[in-house]
């Protein structure tokens, strides 16, 4: 099959010569708006990964899931279910108030409570209470261990709020970190301006701007006009191949760790075990990793990326393999009709140009099987809403920088985790999965938490409530005034470094 991304023509005969516009503000290009950008609620990875830019977290991760003191400066665990943190002096909200202790006893009472309604409340919910003996130790106390407790500190995962901050922050975020919120207008825009007092260093740049652009063919052409300095892992294989051949123009690439996944509503009565084996066999992730991608993703076997201890190398894949996806359907009772069809299933998309190809695609291959997706595309709001709420029989999305920590299968796969509690959206159940999952959760060995992880993975292969697809690598085109960029897990911490020359033209 030849994928022919028929939107490179446009790229070939356009101009590019910049609108006037200030050379220290930088100008990202981005699919869709953040949803929420207040850190205990919004879950989206745009939210996530411009909240990261206005709010500091209490710790960091490394590429390789390693914690790292952040606006706590060092901690102890003195038993299994305390931990004590010593926050670094003389860090400022944006509004100029001091960030003490009791802003990050506030931050998580304020979602455990209910104050704050949020899937992110189930998280904590382990949080026995938390003490805030003076302006700079925080003390939580948990009411069992819980292993992934640090991970669940570092930044994506929650940012520090101001004491009092009610459901208003959403609308206007006051946070610590490198950068202070300006404006945002919903489907357009999001502005931020450099925190000149940041505690880890201003960034270089003045001025950041998130502009919303859904169309991918229209971010491409804005990239080569010159009007935007970066888009990140937004653009197809194709298109960056093309604007890297411009002369204002580079690519940066570095291994990534997102992971794309199709999800299956398990209480749907189509969705079968068969059926869902029959669709995994169906899917030819090889040609569309060739083609579709240019070989810029890795084929998946688990939503943990390989390079995590907790992976397991020999989960075998679903191969593609047609004849075995129809002896699959007969065997569920989809025999085909006079047109060839067996079955209808519907798959929800974003509107997002990437998500629309991959569908049409997964279109392609399933009607080789007999199976007819009926494609429906929605704004991200709109189609984030439906898989909440459970309103899908397919859709495929990515988990980015969430998989990174083994806690990932509590927040998908625990039967406990349907939403709002979690993100188990496919409404998946297996008593054997919880169990493991949460004996896993309370150990603090990492051989028997590895152990038990291991066998996790093994059931969910088995079961598929998700067919895995691939690990999607970072890319970013760029404007050369820019410099040299340092990718960073698929986030967007590399603007705080990110310096920008006078722009030149394109």
């Amino acid at each position: 099959m030849l994928y022919v991304v028929a939107a490179l023509a446009v790229l070939t005969g356009i101009g590019c010569s910049p609108g006037p516009r200030d050379p220290q503000t930088v100008v990202m290009l981005i699919e869709s708006s953040p949803l929420n950008l207040d850190p205990r609620i919004g879950t989206d990875a745009q939210s996530e990964r411009i909240g990261s830019l206005i709010f500091d977290s209490l710790l960091r991760r490394d590429r390789g899931s390693n914690i790292h003191p952040w606006l706590a400066e060092r901690w102890e665990s003195p038993d299994a279910l305390t931990y004590v943190f010593h926050l670094r002096p003389g860090v400022r909200f944006h509004d100029g108030r001091p960030l003490t202790a009791r802003d990050v006893r506030y931050t998580f009472a304020s979602l455990l409570s209910g104050e704050i309604q949020s899937i992110k409340a189930a998280t904590f919910s382990r949080i026995a209470s938390i003490d805030a003996p003076d302006e700079t130790t925080v003390i939580f106390h948990l009411k069992e261990p819980y292993a992934s407790f640090l991970f669940n500190l570092t930044q994506g995962s929650m940012g520090i709020v101001p004491e009092g901050a009610g459901e208003e922050l959403a609308q206007h975020p006051v946070g610590s970190g490198p950068f202070r919120f300006v404006r945002e207008n919903q489907d357009d825009e999001v502005v931020m301006e450099r925190n000149p007092d940041y505690w880890g260093g201003a960034p270089s740049i003045a001025q950041l701007e998130f502009r919303v652009v859904p169309d991918m063919t229209t971010r491409a052409l804005e990239m080569r006009k010159g009007s935007a300095d970066i888009t990140l892992n937004s653009l197809s294989a194709d298109m960056a191949e093309a604007l890297r051949r411009e002369e204002h123009l580079d690519v940066a690439e570095a291994p990534g760790t997102s992971y794309q996944y199709i999800a299956l509503n398990m209480e749907d009565e189509k969705l079968t075990l068969p059926v869902r084996q029959a669709i995994a066999h169906a899917v030819n992730r090889e040609e569309m990793i060739t083609h579709l991608w240019r070989n810029t993703v890795r084929p998946a076997t688990s939503i943990l990326p390989p390079e995590h201890w907790a992976y397991d190398p020999g989960l075998v894949p679903y191969d593609f393999d047609p004849e075995r996806a129809r002896a699959l359907l007969d065997e569920a009772g989809f025999r085909p009709g006079p047109d060839g069809i067996r079955l209808h299933i519907e798959m929800k998309t974003s509107t997002d140009q990437i998500a629309r190809e991959l569908a049409a695609v997964l279109q392609q291959q399933l009607r080789e099987v007999g199976i007819a997706l009926e494609i429906r595309s929605y704004e991200f709001a709109t189609f984030y809403a439906d898989i909440i709420r459970g309103s899908f029989e397919l859709y495929s999305l990515r988990w980015v920088a969430g998989n990174d920590d083994p806690d990932i299968f509590e927040f998908c796969f625990h039967s406990a985790s349907i939403p709002p509690k979690g993100a188990n959206r496919g409404r998946y159940r297996n008593a054997e999965v919880d169990r493991l999952i949460e004996e896993a959760r309370v150990s603090s060995n990492q051989d028997e938490r590895r152990a038990k992880y291991l066998q996790i993975q093994e059931i969910v292969h088995r079961d598929l409530p998700y067919i895995h697809l691939w690990y999607v690598d970072d890319v970013a085109v760029f404007h050369r005034r820019l410099g040299e960029l340092r990718l960073e897990m698929g986030n967007y911490d590399f603007l705080r470094q990110v310096s920008a020359q006078m722009l030149t033209g394109g």
